[in-house]
């Protein structure tokens, strides 16, 4: 049966890829860690600092996730094999019927395995220091006025949706609303293994082309707004926060939030003055949660910083994209005369700009991580 061959044919590459995963894995430095990781929860008084042991608590759940991936990975393989010797047995047994289902079988679950490796190929890129964090998002509206304000809202809302697709929780730290229409910015916290590792592929500046409901003789316009990412980091003993070198302010939180909205000065602004950072925090009820909150987000920027010293721009890691226009996009979103998306950094495309507005974004994401293997 030539679709049995077919499948036979794939196995090769298909164990190829599982191969390469488990080398960049290492299934045994993490059964080492683990390990030492149970050693650290049978120490009397583990739990004693909530803190810490919560942190080492989810450390061992990623090491057990991957551990477990791969696992039902290579058991799948076998099953493919197993499942392939049947239909040829089958086939030669004169078994016309149950060699077609069979190989049916077979052939979705090749199908299965391959999206799956290549997925696990993808988490393997993410190797950097903090990319198994929780990331830290905000949207800034650019050139275009109204039309710009109504685009962030549309780009907020698409990322909140790629957070529910992955199972990712997301908090809302600080949103500026406009009065007529979107927003101004708005910053998310966002809760996941890897989360910061894929949503820095999305950082920079993103462009909307469509037919304005702002405009009455229905001309097309183009409008801009731009995403910072930064990975969400709780402490880190070589950045030191002089609290002389902090303005706090606190102003009434505005927008969504319920009834303490407008009724206290719970919101918090924070203003690192030796490198003009700024943070927001209003989402709280509590004006300590929210300066609790917004000293995280500083932490995390400046040490973002620390580590990307070489850059030039400091800018790029303040997130203050001065050049929020023409020519500096990483991706189109066109929605009339015809309807696409694009990543001017991979040339990955795609027609259906409805799907990708619903948060339909893991191929951009993907190709930006592939540039890198």
């Amino acid at each position: 049966m030539i679709q049995i061959d077919e499948i036979k044919g794939q196995l090769p590459l298909l164990k190829r890829q599982l191969s390469e995963a488990e080398k960049s894995i290492d299934p045994d430095k993490l059964k080492a860690q683990m390990e030492e990781i149970d050693e650290k929860i049978n120490v009397a008084g583990f739990w004693d600092d909530q803190e810490n042991a919560q942190k080492i608590m989810k450390e061992k759940k990623s090491i057990e996730d991957n551990l477990k991936v791969l696992s039902d990975i290579s058991d799948r393989m076998d099953d493919l094999e197993a499942m392939l010797e049947m239909a040829e047995e089958a086939e030669a047994g004169g078994d016309a019927e149950s060699a077609e289902m069979m190989a049916d079988e077979a052939a979705e679950s090749a199908a299965s395995l391959d999206k799956d490796l290549e997925n696990l190929k993808l988490r393997t890129l993410l190797d950097g220091k903090y990319d198994k964090n929780n990331a830290i998002i905000s949207v800034h509206a650019g050139s275009g006025g109204t039309e710009a304000m109504d685009w962030a809202a549309m780009l907020f809302r698409m990322y909140t949706r790629w957070c529910e697709k992955r199972g990712y929780k997301y908090k809302l730290m600080d949103m500026n609303d406009d009065t007529e229409a979107g927003i101004k910015s708005a910053t998310l916290l966002v809760e996941g293994d890897y989360a910061y590792g894929y949503l820095k592929t999305e950082k920079g500046v993103h462009r909307l082309v469509r037919i304005s409901p702002f405009d009455s003789s229905g001309r097309r316009h183009t409008s801009f707004a731009s995403l910072d990412v930064t990975p969400e980091i709780e402490f880190d003993s070589t950045v030191e926060i002089n609290p002389e070198d902090l303005r706090i302010d606190t102003y009434r939180s505005s927008g969504a939030g319920g009834q303490h909205v407008n009724m206290t000065d719970s919101a918090v602004r924070i203003t690192h003055l030796p490198t003009n950072i700024v943070v927001t925090c209003q989402n709280e009820r509590s004006q300590i949660q929210n300066r609790e909150y917004a000293m995280k987000m500083l932490m995390s920027k400046l040490i973002e910083l620390k580590e990307q010293e070489e850059k030039e721009s400091l800018n790029e890691l303040k997130g203050d994209y001065n050049q929020i226009t023409w020519g500096s996009q990483i991706r189109s979103y066109v929605f009339q005369p015809y309807t696409m998306v694009k990543d001017h950094r991979t040339n990955a495309e795609v027609g259906n700009v409805q799907a990708v507005m619903d948060g339909d974004i893991d191929l951009f994401i993907n190709e930006k991580l592939k540039q890198r293997d």
